[in-house]
This record gives structure tokens, sequence and C-alpha cells, in this order.
């Protein structure tokens, strides 16, 4: 039974005069944040106010870099050539970058969004492409992917740091991949059973999949999405169900090391 995990939540999403999550409240309940570098949401504005924050809670900060895709939140399958996908990244990358060294504070992670990283979960060439822009550009940064993914494989090839995640509000499928967003049954809405899941998924490393059965897992990172009506309630339940189950929650970067 593991006795600690990372609690990280997408941050950063808003844009221009339209505002997505709940940034502030948030932040003291996590211990990682993933940002969104502007391709999928953000701007620079937003970026440098997010990153801010982070620094005056204190928490893990990481790269959330997604396809060029802002109209569609990131969301739309894109087909991108190996050279395209690890250029996309890296910009991404050192967009954050600028802001986290004006602040004076260091990346701990990256993680994909939306439909970049349920693909690259899949398609171990993206993920591949993903993790030589993360190695090039800084070789200490941890990744982080859907467990058991190809992107994880990739990293452990590149010898890079991988942290396996799993989702406090999402339903999987029998293969270890997230139901798409489109079909019934792919949000877990009852933070009753959002809890008894995650804690089974740190404890016992399994999850019970669409189909009723137990698949394993392993969960050095838990992501609760920050944009849900019920996000917070969420986070604060999560937090209570691990600690009552004598589970630490702790920044990835002691996770993983």
């Amino acid at each position: 039974m593991s006795n600690k995990v990372d609690l990280n939540c997408d941050l950063g999403e808003s844009f221009g005069r339209y505002q997505l999550g709940m940034d502030a409240q948030a932040m003291p309940l996590i211990s990682s944040a993933n940002v969104a570098c502007g391709f999928h949401a953000a701007d620079p504005v937003v970026m440098l106010q997010t990153v801010g924050l982070i620094e005056a809670a204190g928490i893990g900060i990481g790269a959330h870099p997604s396809f060029p895709d802002l109209q569609g939140f990131g969301r739309r399958n894109m087909s991108l050539s190996f050279e395209e996908a690890k250029a996309t990244v890296l910009y991404q990358l050192g967009a954050l970058d600028g802001f986290c060294r004006a602040k004076g504070i260091k990346m701990q992670h990256v993680k994909p969004h939306g439909a970049l990283y349920n693909m690259a979960a899949k398609d171990y060439e993206l993920s591949r492409a993903i993790c030589e822009a993360i190695q090039e550009f800084d070789p200490s940064l941890i990744v982080m992917g859907l467990s058991g993914s190809e992107t994880i494989r990739a990293a452990k090839d590149l010898g890079l740091k991988a942290a396996q995640e799993v989702f406090a509000d999402r339903s999987y499928e029998p293969d270890g991949s997230l139901v798409a967003r489109s079909k019934a049954g792919a949000f877990i809405h009852d933070e009753e059973e959002a809890v008894a899941r995650v804690v089974r998924m740190v404890s016992e490393r399994k999850v019970k999949a669409v189909n009723g059965e137990d698949i394993a897992i392993q969960a050095d990172s838990i992501c609760v999405h920050g944009d849900g009506e019920k996000a917070l309630v969420f986070i604060e339940k999560i937090r209570e169900g691990l600690q009552g189950a004598g589970i630490k929650i702790s920044p990835l970067a002691e996770i993983i090391g």
C-alpha cells in the first residue's frame, strides 16, 4: 500500500475576459498545478497571474501543453507529424518557463492536455515526440501521463522521471483508458463514490472499469478537474478521504524523486 500521493489540478485556463475554474480557491487544497500554456486556454496575463498564485501557494508547478486548438479547448484530435508535435510542446514549455523564471521558481513536471494527452496515451510515437521535447528542454522535469500508458513507456525509454496519473472524476474502460467524454457514464458525479475509488486506487492499485471488471492501476498523482461546478467539494472530500485512510498528500517531486 502506498502511503502518499500527489493531488493535481488543471489551472490557468481563463482567457481574456472569460473566466474558467476556481484557481485561487483550489490552490490551497492541492499539491501540484498544471498550467495552460496558451494553446488550448490562457493568455500571457493569465499565465503570469497563475504562476504568481502558485508561487504564493508554494505548490509544484507543471506545464499543461496541448494541440494548437484554442477554439476547441484542446479537446479535438489532430494529426501532427513527429516534428510538429515535438516543436509544439517545446514552444509551450518555453512560454511557461519564461514566467517561472520571472518569478524565480522552477517547473516540476509536464502533463499534456486533452486530446494530446489521450492520443499520446495510446500512440507511442506521439508520446516519444512529447518526451523528446521535454528531454531536450529540461531532463529533470517529471512526465505525467495516464497510468500504464504509452506516455509512461516513452518517458522511461528516454530515461525521464515518470508519474502515473489517475482521475478522481472520470470512468475507465477495461483497457485502462478513460471513457470518452461523449459517452454516458464518462464522469463520476457522486463525491462519495469518487472518494472511495480514489482511496482504492492508491491503496489497492485497482479501479472498477465501466464493465464492472477490476483493472490494475498505479496512482502517483490524482487529477481533479478544477472547472466543474463541484470541483471544490470533490477536492475537499478527496483530501479528507485520503487523510482518513492514512494517505499523505505530497508534492509530486517528493513521490517520484
